[in-house]
């Protein structure tokens, strides 16, 4: 392969990374690295998730046959995708920082459990599990993927190609079974 000069164009450069130059890649991120950081720590307001966010781009960018960088100018592209994946994170992360709250709030507060609410904890715990595995597959994947990876609705529709109404009733229909299934335990 030929060596690839500083001054290359955005064009060249895409088209030499999909011929799998990982040159090409390395001058990229030299060139648009710090803009794709800087507008991803502008959004989620941490280094490491800036960062971590930085590299998924990059990464996207080597693996995406569909950007075309005659169309639109790459340092767009880019900004467009680092700032639609940011607002996602923080999205996931809301939803899940409002369930945990919710959880939270339902459980009084204490800096000490005693032997007899650990047993009785744990016995919730396994009852919710129990109740999990009897649920129809769809509802549990449903709800596992939204309480305990806190996708949203429509993320969840997405990853598993079905409509979010589909979702939606999907969950609220394991939610009351659950709820029946466990009485008092999740009132």
């Amino acid at each position: 392969m030929a060596p690839i000069s500083p001054d290359t164009s955005d064009v060249e450069l895409i088209r030499r990374l999909r011929s799998g130059n990982p040159a090409a890649l390395a001058l990229l991120y030299a060139r648009y690295g710090n803009l794709v950081y800087t507008v991803a720590l502008r959004i989620l307001k941490q280094p490491t998730d800036a960062e971590d966010l930085t590299q998924e781009i990059f990464l996207h960018l080597q693996n995406n046959e569909k950007f075309d960088p005659e169309r639109a100018a790459l340092s767009t592209y880019l900004c467009l995708l680092v700032r639609s994946r940011a607002l996602n994170r923080l999205s996931r992360h809301s939803t899940h920082q409002r369930a945990v709250q919710k959880l939270q709030s339902a459980l009084p507060e204490r800096t000490t459990t005693t032997p007899l609410e650990t047993a009785s904890l744990t016995e919730r715990k396994e009852a919710l599990q129990q109740a999990l595995v009897n649920l129809p597959e769809q509802h549990r994947q449903i709800l596992e993927m939204n309480f305990y990876q806190g996708l949203s609705h429509s993320e969840i529709a997405q990853q598993l190609n079905i409509p979010i109404g589909t979702v939606k009733s999907k969950a609220r229909k394991g939610l009351m079974t659950l709820r029946q299934s466990l009485g008092e335990a999740v009132q």
